[in-house]
């Protein structure tokens, strides 16, 4: 990493897609700095791959063990990294622990923090992501915030308006720019033998779901039930958790599949009838694909598009009640939903980041 750098620091396959058009935005300037949050990294390489992310050029360890010590110990990487060579500004992105700890190691060196995708609140203090994402807001010299919702939040929290830019989310630009054509998204089909709006197309990955045996039976249970086969590609933790619990049989009853490359997933997203998740970004992705999201988790900090694309559920029935509703007139709420913007923005987002990043470069120079 050069002095005057601008530090891109992620860990997990979610940071990546939505930091992906700021680096190559960024150029030869970009430092990209990779936890390793997620202790897979082949699985990285491969999104970092399909995203032209390159990097990275710092790749440090801190794999599947306890918040604390993921924290800790990226702090520590992080920390030797900022002494060695001084970056101009440090991005994070999103709520994750690599988030926090790279803007707690640059803030403990003076270093500017830019924060992409800032200001949202589910205010359920049992998630670690809300802690997370509340921090790094108050360390951040530069709060980019997706929507005027999240902006209010910020406002709210007495982060003063000079800290605060709306700028869209990443997320938007990651779609338009990966989805695949109505021919590729055909292929997709024709491989995993589907058709358009025939499957339901779920992901589970947050504790609250996957981790207590209960509930993780009972997601995998209704999934099972739904109408149309569900489609559940299979995060590592998820899968983890299932061999753990013994869980084969209900796997058994859906279409599980291997982790999916972002191209192939937005594909079946796409031509899904209806997503079923507890994953934030895909309730993003929803939004521009236009089709119905069922969220489920306890609360969730993506109010803009909860009535529309949409619903809040908990693990269990409502599931199947919500599913079955949407799927009584399919084509018709897909026709409505085709009717409606996202709230998340026009594709600048990453633009208007490093618009954000720049005058900070520039402030420290």
């Amino acid at each position: 990493m050069s002095a005057g750098a601008v530090a891109v620091v992620f860990g997990t396959r979610p940071e990546i897609i939505k930091l992906a058009g700021i680096v190559r935005l960024v150029g030869p300037e970009a430092c990209l700095i990779h936890t390793g949050q997620h202790d897979s990294f082949e699985m990285a390489r491969s999104f970092l791959d399909e995203l032209q992310f390159g990097g990275p050029d710092v790749q440090l360890t801190v794999g599947n063990q306890s918040r604390g010590r993921q924290i800790g110990e990226a702090i520590s990487g992080l920390d030797e990294y900022f002494e060695a060579c001084r970056p101009s500004v440090v991005v994070v992105q999103g709520d994750t622990n690599t988030t926090l700890a790279g803007a707690l190691a640059a803030n403990a060196r003076e270093i500017p923090v830019v924060h992409v995708e800032a200001g949202l609140r589910s205010r359920d203090r049992a998630m670690p992501e809300e802690h997370n994402r509340v921090l790094t807001d108050h360390l951040a010299d530069v709060c980019c915030a997706p929507t005027e919702v999240a902006k209010r939040n910020l406002e709210a929290e007495g982060i003063g308006a000079d800290r605060v830019v709306v700028t869209g989310n990443t997320s938007v630009d990651a779609v338009l720019d990966r989805l695949p054509s109505e021919d590729e998204r055909r292929d997709v089909l024709a491989k995993r033998g589907l058709a358009s709006s025939s499957y339901v197309l779920a992901t589970f990955h947050r504790p609250e779901n996957v981790d207590d045996p209960e509930s993780l039976q009972t997601v995998l249970d209704e999934l099972a039930s739904l109408p149309l086969p569900a489609v559940l590609p299979l995060h590592p933790r998820t899968a983890e958790r299932a061999r753990t619990f013994g869980f084969s049989q209900q796997l058994s009853r859906i279409r599980v599949t291997e982790p999916l490359g972002y191209g192939e997933f937005l594909a079946l997203a796409a031509e899904a009838a209806v997503l079923v998740s507890d994953s934030g970004g895909l309730v993003e992705e929803a939004s521009v694909l236009k089709r119905p999201i069922a969220v489920v988790r306890r609360s969730t900090e993506r109010p803009e598009v909860q009535g529309t694309f949409a619903e809040l559920v908990a693990a269990g029935p409502a599931i199947g009640k919500q599913v079955r509703a949407w799927l009584d007139d399919i084509d018709a709420h897909h026709r409505r939903l085709a009717e409606i913007p996202t709230p998340y923005g026009d594709g600048q987002a990453s633009a208007n980041c490093i618009a954000a990043i720049r005058r900070v470069v520039a402030q420290t120079e």
